[in-house]
């Protein structure tokens, strides 16, 4: 049976934007968070605080922080990859914090300057640092499906990293195919392996549409009973140092998918759709995403 609900993490201002070649401003970044709370996405992953030089579309994180309007019921997440961008969310008051250990030695040494297993160190101390903080605090397991560098990742690898960073007790464990190879069975596979490893801590999805394989992941996903979902608004996205991962999963076709099946997502289709053409006027570019394009169905549900 499928979820009667399921909870769209809205990345877009993170994600989404940390591999575009044009630097959005503040301005437009913090309208960009506006755009997805009104239209009702409850947890927005709002920035990253990296080191600028590497990923200078987030160079502005504390800027985007405070300027950002803090409506009743929605939650900014930070990405943080070490203890210094810890501290800095933290001050910049984010809501929840999600701090990503890479799968394989040499993907995670090109991204954060680490091993998987100094990474795994590393999450310990923040994830104290989290509780000490009362702060809501995700791992995402980045390259779960397969590495750029390396190829395939073995499951019981993932499952070994999940039973250790089961340990501190994250709020949730995020399983990311950052470089877009997942198939469904591997997603339904993998699902039941890291549940096994780590009991009792929810999980959520992340995936790229990099080989047109992302929307039939997300639905393996759910099917799983995975309630937690990854999506960016007209599915921009992409990592900076994973060579040619391109967009996320876009929010308005996964949203226009499940609401179809009946599962409730509590976001407003129609506003995502004018938030992806306006975003695409701030790119320059008609964005990837398959509704924008196509409109909803019935035509009557746009009105």
């Amino acid at each position: 049976m499928l979820p009667q609900r399921v909870e769209l993490i809205e990345v877009s201002p993170r994600d989404g934007l940390q591999n575009e070649p044009e630097i959005l401003s503040t301005d437009d970044k913090i309208a960009l968070i506006g755009r997805a709370a009104a239209a009702g996405a409850k947890r927005i992953e709002a920035t990253s605080f990296v080191n600028p030089r590497r990923v200078p579309q987030m160079a502005d994180a504390e800027a985007v922080m405070a300027g950002l309007p803090r409506p009743a019921g929605v939650s900014y997440i930070g990405l943080v990859l070490n203890r210094r961008g810890f501290d800095r969310a933290l001050a910049a008051r984010c809501d929840e914090v999600n701090y990503a250990v890479v799968a394989t030695d040499t993907f995670s040494r090109r991204n954060q300057g680490t091993t998987t297993e100094e990474g795994l160190k590393l999450h310990d101390e923040i994830c104290a640092a989290a509780r000490a903080a009362n702060i809501p605090y995700t791992v995402t397991i980045a390259a779960t499906f397969g590495c750029p560098f390396e190829g395939e990742v073995p499951e019981t690898r993932i499952a070994d990293i999940a039973r250790r960073l089961a340990v501190g007790r994250p709020h949730e464990i995020a399983l990311a195919d950052t470089i877009g190879v997942a198939a469904p069975t591997a997603v339904t596979r993998l699902i039941a392996a890291v549940r096994d490893a780590a009991p009792g801590i929810p999980l959520r999805v992340h995936f790229h549409n990099t080989r047109n394989t992302g929307i039939a992941n997300v639905y393996a996903a759910v099917e799983a009973g995975v309630t937690a979902i990854d999506a960016s608004i007209g599915g921009i996205g992409g990592c900076p140092f994973a060579p040619a991962a391109t967009g996320n999963v876009a929010s308005e076709d996964v949203i226009y998918m499940l609401e179809r099946m009946g599962v409730r997502t509590g976001v407003n289709l129609p506003a995502l759709i004018e938030t992806a053409k306006w975003l695409e006027g701030r790119l320059g570019r008609p964005v990837p995403a398959m509704l924008s394009r196509a409109g909803m169905f019935p035509p009557a549900a746009a009105a």
